[in-house]
């Protein structure tokens, strides 16, 4: 006959903590997800850190964050043709042996 223990306390607060701080969700989406796949992948621990990883974050969010490195690199490359032509320029009024003006 198995005997009944009562919940640790401690274990107790644990569960509620982990559930309060979303990690019984995540972790039971991730594994649903696993479940779910037509064909199980070669390395279960991987797939779940990769699922993990993701951080809840949604496709639209990393789609958002795609776009704004695509858009700061042009940005960026706007600026380092606007500076050599604004070096071009300045070259053309320097005096060509080094002294200064008065």
């Amino acid at each position: 006959m198995a005997h009944y223990r009562a919940p640790d306390p401690k274990r107790e607060q644990f569960r509620r903590y982990l559930e309060k701080a979303g990690v019984v969700d995540s972790l039971t989406s991730v594994l649903v997800s696993l479940y779910e796949q037509p064909e199980k992948p070669n390395n279960a621990l991987e797939f779940v850190k990769e699922h993990l990883n993701s951080g809840g974050q949604t496709s639209a969010d990393a789609e958002a964050l795609q776009q704004e490195v695509i858009d700061l690199r042009q940005r960026c490359a706007r600026l380092a043709e606007e500076n050599e032509d604004f070096k071009s320029r300045l070259q053309r009024y320097e005096p060509e042996d080094g002294a200064t003006a008065d």
